[in-house]
């Protein structure tokens, strides 16, 4: 399949192409008029955006929609509203101060090249002194203000990165400590004795399941865990959550604290146990590469054939599965009538299996040459994407064999 590139993002067809390139355009007029440095301007643009009057028509216009949107975010939480305005930069101070300077010397040159002698206080009368006493000391008062003022936004930023860098922190060494108890056996209260967990699935029948011995040690300190998810030569190496709904891990880590990069979660409807015919895990798209930061690295299909399993493990079972198509989609109204892979838990017959396989193959970015009959099991990656509104990024992956 031939590529076409803008602003280092590839495009499948010549119309995105050339819908980037118009983006492209657009976003630099837009850059020409606007002072990106200045609160108010940034803020407008922002509101501009959001009503729809500039209209992007790719991910290129996405990205620089969501530029926009974070920076004007940043000036709101600091007090900032689009009537505000900072003064000009060091840049353009030193800029006019060397302009002044050089109107002084011009000024203080006569004719023949002799300097005038400079102006002082007492060469006005006590009204002119007065009036220039007190605009010397209005400037003082604007210099003051805008050194605190500058202070304030140092502090602020340092303040915004410094909550930031903590977050990150806390949850890459959450991360760590979680996958060195994966094959643990020592719980912080003491040693714990495999017991396998009963499931109740009617009065009548008791179902007994046994947590793998490397999960145990997680599961008793999060008993919402279903599984591991890991990717060999990336970052994605996560436990997986599961709760009757679908909102608690959005923005939950596994030790139930608030964490905006959330937890990878398996989908509410999906059951490991009468195991669907696809599961669906859910990651944010976080910019840092944390959680499914980096998924949509799978638009490349050398990276593809780099990283062509993934495995899966269950609480109760391992699983190793081979990638079999990459691509993106949306959330859609309930009343389109159009392929949902968010939908698509089981196939009831080999047709409608075949129907959802034919539908992905069409969406799929390129072809691995991987393909499903009725009665595989699936595995669905999912995150957002920005190159539409509600837009997802999708790799589905098909069981090939337990784990040796």
């Amino acid at each position: 399949m031939s590529g076409y590139e803008a602003a280092g993002r590839r495009f499948r067809t010549e119309a995105e192409y050339k819908a980037a390139k118009r983006d492209l355009k657009l976003i630099e007029e837009i850059k020409s008029k606007v002072h990106m440095d200045q609160p108010g301007e940034v803020i407008s643009l922002s509101e501009a955006f959001a009503a729809g009057q500039y209209r992007f028509e790719s991910i290129v216009g996405s990205d620089f929609d969501d530029e926009v949107y974070e920076l004007a975010e940043q000036f709101k939480s600091r007090g900032y509203t689009k009537d505000s305005r900072l003064p000009e930069g060091k840049r353009a101070r030193k800029k006019a101060e060397k302009k002044q300077t050089g109107n002084v010397k011009k000024a203080g040159k006569t004719k023949t090249g002799r300097d005038k002698r400079q102006a002082s206080l007492s060469d006005y009368d006590a009204d002119m002194q007065k009036v220039i006493l007190a605009e010397i000391q209005k400037r003082e008062k604007r210099r003051k203000l805008l050194v605190v003022l500058c202070g304030l936004i140092a502090v602020g930023c340092f303040g915004y990165f410094g909550v930031y860098s903590y977050f990150m922190g806390r949850t890459q060494m959450d991360y760590e400590n979680l996958a060195m108890l994966k094959g643990s056996s020592s719980l912080a209260g003491g040693s714990y004795q495999s017991a396998g967990v009963t499931i109740h699935y009617t009065e009548e029948e008791d179902r007994v399941l046994t947590v793998l011995p490397e999960y145990e040690t997680l599961y008793n300190k999060n008993k919402k865990l279903i599984g591991w998810l890991q990717i060999d030569d990336t970052n994605i190496d996560y436990p997986v959550m599961q709760t009757a709904n679908n909102e608690y891990y959005l923005d939950h880590n596994f030790n139930q604290q608030y964490d905006k990069n959330g937890s990878l979660f398996l989908d509410a409807a999906c059951d490991v146990v009468n195991r669907n015919t696809n599961l669906i895990i859910y990651g944010h798209h976080m910019k840092s590469g944390k959680m499914f930061g980096n998924l949509n690295n799978y638009s490349s299909k050398e990276y593809c054939e780099k990283h062509a399993t993934i495995r899966f493990d269950t609480i109760y079972e391992k699983g190793i599965y081979q990638v079999m198509y990459v691509f993106r989609s949306r959330i859609y109204n309930e009343d389109e009538v159009v392929f949902k892979y968010y939908k698509f838990f089981d196939a009831a017959s080999e047709k409608e299996f075949d129907s959802n396989m034919k539908e992905m193959a069409a969406l799929s970015l390129y072809d691995t040459g991987v393909t499903a009959a009725y009665g595989d099991e699936l595995l669905t990656l999912s995150t957002c994407d920005s190159s539409e509104q509600d837009g997802r990024f999708v790799v589905v992956a098909k069981r090939i064999r337990p784990e040796q």
